[in-house]
């Protein structure tokens, strides 16, 4: 297949995935793409705005992946930030950034193949209905089980625990925020579960046909 991977960081999602399909991931950040373009070689890495790219080039994909940024849609800035009885400074009132749903409206209404978007399951009632599954929210038109995930170790995770925890050692890349960049890594076996979905789907409609 050939692959879309949009917000890619450094891969949690893809880690599973081998190298039989033919994958294109765009990442904003040139210090994290060159640690993705470390991490999968035979990938295609483009530093580019991965909105404008999947507007322009959705078309060409059998299988999109899309994991826009969550903050502004995040029960933790919310709840403890602004709504928690704390004394310090609160955070302030951010619009939600739309970006996520308008992918969502793309992807439902135009695309053929098959995709999967997640973000975190938002503070507010989401405005397009998703499905709640191992502590994400995933929009999606692949027919799959769920998958349980006991503990994603956020909360008070280190470095040293989630790079364990993710599978990813990034001890000889001097960048900052390495703890953000590995809570932002989507637990490789969930990218591995969809996929999984979509290859026997793919052989199913074969079988049909046949």
């Amino acid at each position: 297949m050939k692959i879309l991977n949009l917000y890619s960081g450094i891969g949690g999602n893809r880690k599973l995935w081998g190298d039989q399909h033919e994958i294109t991931a765009v990442e904003y950040d040139k210090d994290i793409a060159a640690i993705y373009k470390d991490f999968f070689p035979n990938d295609e890495v483009l530093v580019e705005d991965a909105h404008e790219y999947l507007l322009n080039n959705y078309k060409d994909y059998d299988f999109i992946w899309s994991s826009p940024p969550c903050p502004t849609h995040s029960q933790i800035r919310y709840n403890i930030g602004f709504k928690a009885n704390r004394k310090y400074k609160k955070v302030k009132a951010v619009y939600p950034d739309l970006t996520l749903y308008q992918e969502i409206i793309l992807l439902q209404y135009w695309f053929d193949g098959k995709y999967v978007i997640e973000n975190t399951i938002p503070y507010y009632e989401p405005l397009i209905a998703g499905r709640k599954m191992a502590k994400h929210i995933w929009w999606t038109n692949i027919h799959c089980s769920d998958i349980e995930i006991k503990s994603r170790g956020h909360r008070g995770g280190t470095v040293e625990s989630l790079s364990k925890l993710k599978g990813f050692d990034l001890s000889g890349y001097k960048i900052k925020d390495k703890r953000k960049i590995l809570r932002n890594c989507v637990e490789p076996e969930i990218g591995l579960h969809f996929l999984k979905e979509v290859n026997n789907e793919k052989q199913l409609n074969i079988f049909k046909e046949v």
